[in-house]
């Protein structure tokens, strides 16, 4: 592979600056960094940056579709919405599915991940699981105690590529479930729970130590005693050290006051961007049918929304359509923080939940998992992004 020379760039180093500088790339990995004009030895192809900001790529860990594609309809599906992430500067994803427990289900889930090793086009740690030991559906998802056989038969059906499975404190013998997640190498999240201060407790020490869509299906507490506070997960994930979150930044399923407590609590390190993103994300305006037999609006700004009167739920929440340009677009604007340390949100933050040690970051010896931005005050968008070093998209210029 040969080399490539990025010069004229804003090299921007989550968590740590951003400067005015050059980076070269080969093999997969970068190669050399520098501040200012590379050295006119330097050998590869040079491409001007012209000034543009240049970051990790992003890093999307919950997300179940993005345009018309759904990741858990089979693998070829799967594949076809991960050739999407690129214009979005998604480098890394961990597709997300709402398990079934039948058998029909587990072929699904095994032919997915037989698709999962020929896909280049972005980084697939593994599969995110959002259930089925939760104690409240949510979006559909299947509600029952945690259960040591169906846990191995769906861990047997991804084949090793499982990366994370989402679960409720709460759930009998959730305990046993957790302990043989992080056995297994498969990172548990908390979510779709209303679970108090011991059930939670257990969990963290167990190993569940990020919450996930935070906020999002995790009711209030009811107050039993007028005048006395009722406290509950969310209380315990934020005052926890050990405990991460992350949120939907699209401004409509988490308000932003409610993400600048949160990074009050846990610091910039602590809290991640995800979409959830659905059907219709990074769609334009309209009105689109469903695998799921009725039709969703998306509207500028929103998420999509059911749009079938004879639906029981019409007009309510089907899923985001956030994208995570998106997202950090609107982070920056809610949080008065250096953009470096927003920019960690969507990179640094992610690949640390994960483990992901060659991820998120710029230094030399990284994976050349990076982008190439436009950013104005209104926009958000990739110039190019390479996974791999590999480039997997480009915008057509006008």
């Amino acid at each position: 592979m040969s080399s490539t020379l990025l010069y004229n760039v804003h090299v921007l180093r989550p968590g740590i600056d951003c400067r005015r500088g050059y980076l070269a790339m080969s093999e997969g990995a970068v190669t050399a960094m520098g501040i200012g004009e590379p050295p006119a030895t330097m050998n590869g192809t040079r491409v001007d940056g012209k000034g543009r900001l240049l970051t990790p790529g992003l890093i999307d860990l919950h997300t179940h579709g993005i345009q018309q594609y759904l990741y858990e309809s089979d693998g070829e599906t799967c594949k076809a919405a991960a050739a999407q992430l690129g214009q979005y500067g998604v480098t890394s994803v961990t597709p997300t599915l709402v398990p079934k427990t039948d058998d029909a289900y587990l072929n699904t889930l095994a032919s997915i991940s037989d698709t999962l090793a020929t896909i280049d086009s972005v980084f697939i740690p593994g599969l995110h699981l959002e259930g089925p030991f939760v104690a409240i559906s949510g979006a559909a998802c299947d509600t029952q105690a945690g259960d040591p056989g169906l846990l191995e038969a769906l861990l047997s059906a991804c084949k090793g590529q499982c990366a994370i499975m989402s679960i409720s404190p709460e759930v009998p013998n959730i305990l046993s479930v957790i302990e043989r997640l992080v056995e297994a190498g498969v990172v548990p999240f908390i979510t779709h729970t209303r679970a108090g201060v011991t059930e939670c407790q257990a969990a963290i020490d167990a190993g569940a130590q990020h919450a996930t869509h935070f906020y999002d299906v995790f009711p209030v507490p009811e107050e039993t005693d007028v005048g006395v506070r009722p406290v509950g997960v969310v209380e315990t994930v934020l005052a926890d050290p050990r405990a991460t979150c992350d949120f939907i930044a699209d401004g409509i399923h988490v308000h932003p006051t409610a993400i600048r407590a949160a990074v009050a609590a846990k610091g910039w390190q602590g809290v991640s961007l995800i979409t959830d993103s659905s059907f219709g994300a990074g769609m334009p305006p309209g009105r689109y049918n469903t695998p799921w037999g009725y039709p969703v609006e998306v509207a500028a700004g929103n998420a999509p929304r059911i749009a079938d009167p004879k639906h029981p739920d019409f007009g309510a929440l089907a899923g985001s359509a956030l994208t995570m340009n998106r997202g950090i677009q609107n982070l920056l604007g809610w949080l008065d923080l250096p953009p470096e340390q927003v920019w960690a949100m969507g990179t640094l933050n992610p690949a640390k939940i994960l483990g992901m040690s060659n991820k998120g970051q710029l230094n030399v010896g990284m994976d050349a998992d990076i982008v190439l931005w436009d950013k104005t005050d209104t926009a958000l968008e990739p110039v190019s992004t390479w996974v791999g070093g590999k480039q997997v998209y480009e915008r057509l210029e006008n």
